[in-house]
């Protein structure tokens, strides 16, 4: 019997060149449009850069390991800390299939569960604004308006 390591996994194609698609991760002034809302600086190998979510008042150091050009990007981020690749494949000129996996997980349990659970949802979300984005330069707001204030628990 095989022990699988718990992965997170999410995927989407999108309607773009794989270097358009990359950068998109890479280059904080594009990925703000769908993601965070404030880097320190672009994703190089062997660098750290804080990445925030200002209207959560919540931000994280993301360390890149490892970039393929238009293939991979290997980073390693959270609190515990976990990794999280994106894996690019041309599928043609004008499409990419991308992969985001998640993996690492200190959590057991229930715990693991509902990481398992969030992290889906968050990166499941992250590709569907890049999406939106980058295919009809149309910035959807799905981070902020995932948990607006509103019916957020915390007092913020």
């Amino acid at each position: 019997m095989t022990n699988k390591i718990p992965t997170v996994e999410t995927q989407m194609l999108i309607r773009k060149p794989v270097s358009q698609v990359f950068q998109a991760i890479i280059d904080p002034t594009i990925t703000t449009n769908f993601w965070f809302t404030k880097s320190s600086g672009k994703l190089e190998v062997g660098k750290t850069v804080k990445w925030e979510w200002e209207m959560y008042g919540v931000s994280t150091n993301v360390l890149t390991k490892e970039i393929i050009p238009n293939k991979l990007i290997s980073t390693e981020w959270g609190d515990p800390v976990t990794t999280v690749d994106y894996e690019f494949t041309a599928l043609t000129d004008e499409t990419t299939y991308v992969i985001i996996k998640n993996y690492g997980f200190k959590e057991t349990g229930d715990d693991l569960i509902e990481a398992i659970k969030d992290n889906t949802g968050g990166f499941t979300t992250v590709l569907d604004g890049m999406k939106a984005y980058l295919e009809h330069n149309i910035r959807l707001n799905l981070i902020a308006d995932k948990f607006p204030k509103e019916v957020s628990n915390n007092d913020q």
